[in-house]
């Protein structure tokens, strides 16, 4: 949106925050919903780190990683501890 800043201050930035904010609450619902599915009460125990790592990776699924797969499976593989920590 576009009109004159001295006339309507007031439209302009309220157009401006109008632009900023979501459409729609969808993705903040779907980030709940994988959260509740995550945190259930046999993973209360969970640290807040591993279930942020867990939600990333179940929010942003359509990631493809299968250039990486390989790569992710030999060092899981080598590993020691087995718990490896996502980070996108």
């Amino acid at each position: 949106m576009h009109c004159d800043e001295d006339m309507f201050s007031t439209i302009s930035k309220l157009s401006q925050v109008l632009a900023t904010l979501p459409v729609s609450v969808a993705s903040a619902e779907r980030s709940f919903s994988t959260l509740r599915r995550l945190k259930t009460w046999l993973r209360s125990r969970m640290t807040e780190d591993r279930l942020s790592a867990l939600c990333l990776i179940n929010v942003h699924n359509k990631v493809d990683l299968l250039d990486q797969i390989d790569h992710i499976i030999d060092n899981f593989a080598n590993s020691k501890n087995r718990r490896l920590e996502f980070v996108l």
